[in-house]
């Protein structure tokens, strides 16, 4: 059983920045794709981006653009989102989650989830 703890989230204006944590445990051996899915009220959910253990995939949803960046430390056991030009529908609960690939995550099959935690951009 793997455990996911999302930390970093809080309140930005239109065009600020934020980095999201995401601290792993409990995964033993097994090697995890991670990612960061968003659920905004009264919307679908979203793979916001995606990255293999290696690193060597990464994913990114089409409405991140170059905004956003991924990246993990694997001596860490974290992984992070870093957010650049952050628009009011950025707003969301962003989740970090475990997968054994990252096309698995994309299909919402999941080893795991954190608790989420709230991004909101608003001036």
């Amino acid at each position: 059983q793997v455990q996911l703890v999302e930390s970093g989230g809080g309140l930005v204006q239109p065009g600020g920045s934020l980095t999201l944590s995401c601290e792993i445990s409990g995964h033993s051996s097994s090697k995890y794709a991670l990612g960061w899915i968003r659920q905004a009220p009264g919307k679908e959910r979203d793979v916001v981006a995606a990255i293999s253990w290696t690193s060597g995939t990464i994913y990114y949803a089409d409405f991140v653009g170059v905004r956003f960046t991924i990246s993990r430390d694997n001596t860490k056991n974290t992984m992070y989102l870093q957010m650049n030009s952050l628009k009011p529908e950025d707003t969301a609960v962003y989740f970090c989650a475990a997968g054994t690939t990252t096309a698995a995550l994309r299909r919402n099959e999941l080893a795991g989830r954190g608790q989420g935690i709230q991004v909101t951009v608003s001036s």
